[in-house]
């Protein structure tokens, strides 16, 4: 198998956080000397406060802070000691009046995050199997991955479908004790709701499910005494549901509860739960604030509370609902969302409002998908009727203008959320560029090609014919390739920008980790087309190289690139591709800041490897060349195993080779699940032999001439460029002759002879290859999703027993 460096998931967040960052929209710091709530200073300006996760005010309420205070003067800051010993004087009060609240036993966290690493854990036993809610919180999600460890499958199902839950536990009724689903109460971005009573028809129609919800953005601002959002759905808590609220958020002051009404359950978190356990126990002056906060939810008045929150959302409900703004989802929760689509636009709508007066926050990914960015807000009492109705008359005014200045429409924005648009206005084209868009490469000038794209890979023109016969009129689906060729000219006829890309059916884990591939394809043996994606893609899964010609010094360069973006969004679309991937850049290009605004996640690729010839004119001579190091390896580990062998170059083989070479090619394919792809039609081999601009490397023992042990299969570009595309081995006999590694060498050898300056050793094995004196070159693709939940699932999966 392949050794193929993969991509770390929180290099890419760390990216699109940085980027959000440098756009003055994330890791701000609030200002001032007193803070009221319904303000919040930030950068000497004083902002009229949509940002914060204290629905009701209470963070604000002088009983609560009179207490806390209080707690200080007596209690001290803290009480440094676990809880597994002893309490601090506060907590057998609090408990009581939580447990009132609830009317169940319930234990206390320090926060919710703490809380789901200590419950989760202990609730779930080793014959049991976890189904995650796709947008269920990261907290929720973190802790439950811990249970990889112990071989308990983890599973995940899109945001809300009934249908997919469903389907998973059938998959499990019969093989484990409990079935558990996770899921928010109140979803912390849209604001929209868990369907509770849904749900629980479905645990009577399968006993073994069991629920855990995290409800605290649906805590203090619904339900009989503020307990929630779910519990206000259930009325009363049965034995299989686990429920989660806050103390701090709307509650006003700090940590977490469990409501649990099972009591062997309940004994066994309490009694040890990790976090539960070792971790410090709440500050007294948080204990005393939440003591407060649950006498006023006892209390008559936390239905007032709730009735002044009710109204400002049914306010702002009535005043977004006389705009053409994109609200995702409409309901009765204090969260709204405004989307942008881009993430560009997300940031210029954020500081726009922040420069009119109000501060919001921005949704970002990895809590929505990238191109599902979009403005947070939330209503709050602190919140008067006044700045609400100012603020929608900020938003109606200053959307169109963050779409005018990121070169969008509301159409884009509505399509990335798959709404239909009130008001459809495709802009036109001003910028006097031309574009040409071919369906295939004859209708595209040779030479005009070859001297902008043909400098690399099997994609000059000659190249892109070959692909074009052996990728369409296939019997399978994943063998039919559609083409289209881009080429952005000046007024004058000047090309700007030129490349192609292609529809094609890819595997989803196709950069995931092998042991996950190796899951998968279980599956594919009886569902072929399982976790399986059309996608666009700058060039095609046969090629490598810079798949773009970009004139960086022409004055029109940006405008031309904004319109390549925009055109692959419409084709998208048009295709109904799930996925537009902009392949092979290098790390530092200047295409970086642009493709990051307009919605897509960069992860790395494999390393790409290159060999310069140049001034070389024999193998010995470049032999001598190389390190001594890497002397030493060809030595030792290439060297001995030549006098072994026979090699041949075959321009044209016979039908027996020819099969031979098929089926060497897919014992190599089907063991590098690191890079997996679907194999390639019967007929391209066919198609190799009956191209001139094609030849094949054979390796044979010494003596026996009809036992191919290996075959490199090589184009020789039209700029005379060496490109061995693919490989194909007998693993049975692959260290007895150093197979590849003579391919390798031998490949440098060939190219030597046929006087050619460079060699193009594409992706993968980069080790072995720079033995070799190949230059390793870092490559980053950019992907662009309609949802996150492919990339989540297969994030879920890695590293499953």
């Amino acid at each position: 198998m392949a050794k193929i460096k993969h991509h770390n998931f929180l290099n890419t967040v760390h990216e699109v956080f940085t980027d959000a960052k440098q756009a003055g929209v994330l890791h701000l710091y609030a200002g001032g000397k007193s803070f009221s709530g319904r303000t919040i200073e930030v950068e000497g300006r004083e902002l009229y406060h949509f940002g914060t996760t204290g629905y009701l005010g209470l963070e604000q309420d002088t009983r609560l802070k009179t207490a806390a205070m209080d707690a200080i003067e007596k209690y001290g800051t803290q009480f440094p000691l676990s809880k597994s010993y002893i309490s601090n004087p506060l907590y057998k009060d609090l408990e009581a009046h939580i447990h009132e609240m609830y009317r169940h036993p319930i234990v206390i966290t320090k926060n919710s995050t703490l809380g789901h690493l200590g419950v989760i854990p202990s609730a779930v036993e080793d014959d049991d199997v976890i189904i995650l809610d796709h947008q269920v919180h990261w907290s929720v999600q973190n802790a439950a991955k811990m249970l990889k460890t112990r071989s308990v499958p983890i599973e995940m199902i899109r945001h809300n479908n009934l249908q997919m839950l469903e389907d998973k536990i059938k998959k499990y009724q019969h093989s484990k004790r409990h079935i558990w689903y996770m899921a928010d109460g109140i979803y912390s971005m849209y604001g929209d709701y868990a369907p509770v009573k849904e749900l629980m028809e479905l645990s009577k129609k399968y006993p073994q499910l069991h629920f855990y919800f995290d409800d605290v953005h649906g805590m203090s601002w619904v339900g009989k005494n503020g307990t929630g959002y779910v519990l206000d759905q259930l009325k009363e808590l049965p034995e299989n549901v686990l429920l989660f609220g806050t103390l701090s958020k709307t509650f006003g002051a700090s940590g977490a509860v469990l409501a649990c009404s099972n009591p062997e359950m309940y004994d066994k978190i309490k009694t040890f739960g990790g976090p539960l356990t070792f971790s410090a126990q709440l500050e007294p002056a948080s204990v005393a604030a939440a003591i407060a906060s649950a006498q006023i939810h006892l209390s008559p008045e936390i239905y007032e509370l709730q009735r002044e929150l009710r109204e400002r959302i049914a306010y702002f409900n009535a005043c977004l609902s006389a705009t053409e703004l994109p609200l995702i989802d409409q309901n009765e929760s204090p969260v709204f969302y405004i989307g942008t689509g881009m993430p560009k636009t997300g940031y210029n709508f954020v500081n726009r409002l922040m420069r009119e007066g109000f501060f919001v926050n921005l949704g970002i990914f990895p809590a929505v998908p990238v191109k599902n960015t979009g403005v947070r807000i939330t209503i709050s009492r602190h919140n008067e009727k006044a700045e609400i109705k100012a603020l929608v008359e900020a938003l109606e005014y200053h959307f169109p203008l963050a779409l005018q200045d990121t070169q969008t429409n509301p159409e884009r924005v509505f399509h990335a959320f798959k709404l239909e648009p009130k008001v459809k206005n495709e802009p036109q084209q001003s910028n006097n560029l031309n574009i040409e868009i071919w369906d295939t490469i004859r209708q595209v000038d040779r030479n005009q090609w070859n001297r902008f794209m043909g400098g690399q890979g099997v994609y000059d023109w000659e190249g892109l014919r070959f692909l074009e016969e052996a990728f369409q009129g296939n019997s399978k689906k994943e063998h039919n390739w559609l083409f289209r060729y881009v080429i952005i000219k000046d007024s004058k006829g000047v090309p700007i920008l030129m490349t192609f890309v292609t529809l094609s059916l890819w595997k989803d884990d196709m950069l995931a980790q092998a042991e996950v591939s190796v899951t998968i394809e279980q599956e594919r043996t009886t569902k072929p087309y399982h976790l399986t994606s059309m996608v666009l893609s700058l060039g095609c899964l046969f090629t490598e190289g810079d798949h773009l010609y970009w004139d960086t010094i022409h004055k029109q360069r940006d405008a031309a690139r904004e319109t390549l973006l925009e055109l692959l969004e419409k084709m998208e679309r048009q295709l109904e591709a799930k996925m537009t991937v902009l392949r092979d850049f290098g790390p530092k290009t200047a295409w970086n800041e642009t493709i990051y605004g307009h919605g897509f996640l960069r992860v790395q690729m494999p390393n790409s490897c290159a060999v310069d010839l140049k001034g070389v004119v024999s193998i010995n001579e470049y032999v001598e060349q190389l390190s001594s190091r890497n002397r030493r390896h060809f030595r030792k580990d290439i060297q001995p195993f030549l006098e072994l062998t026979e090699s041949k170059i075959l321009s044209k083989a016979n039908p027996h080779e020819v099969k031979e070479f098929k089926r060497l090619f897919e014992e190599v394919q089907k063991r590098n699940l690191g890079l997996n792809t679907f194999s390639f039609p019967d007929k391209l081999f066919d198609k190799m032999n009956e191209n001139h601009l094609w030849e094949f490397i054979v390796l044979t023992p010494k003596g026996k001439p009809n036992q191919i042990l290996g075959a490199m299969f090589c184009y020789t570009n039209q700029t005379a460029v060496y490109i061995p595309a693919f490989v194909g081995m007998d693993y049975d006999h692959l260290e007895t002759y150093a197979t590849y590694r003579q391919l390798l060498y031998k490949t440098i050898e060939r190219a030597i002879a046929l006087k050619l300056p460079k060699i193009d050793f594409g992706m993968t094995a980069s080790f072995e290859k720079r033995k070799l004196g190949a230059t390793v070159h870092e490559k980053y693709a950019y992907l662009q999703t309609n949802d996150n939940f492919i990339l989540e699932m297969i994030g879920v999966m890695e590293g499953q027993h």
